[in-house]
């Protein structure tokens, strides 16, 4: 599986990066849609509650994780 890819982003008007694998860029984006956000929207919602004490990679793919228990919780 390829490494982490660096990607950039605008939140509040300024630009950012993070780096996320692929199946966790693809899961974060299918979340978005979910919730008819742009992947953009949800990322700004996901860093605006996270500890500052936490990087935006990682509480991204918190984020996903903990998406898809609720979701794996719900189907058993």
């Amino acid at each position: 599986m390829p490494g982490p890819r660096k990607r950039s982003v605008t939140i509040r008007g300024h630009r950012t990066s993070f780096s996320l694998e692929a199946p966790f860029h693809d899961e974060l984006e299918r979340l978005a849609r979910l919730r008819g956000l742009t992947a953009a929207a949800l990322i700004a919602e996901i860093d605006a509650a996270r500890p500052r004490d936490t990087n935006l990679s990682s509480a991204l793919r918190v984020y996903v994780l903990e998406a898809l228990k609720q979701e794996a919780s719900r189907q058993s």
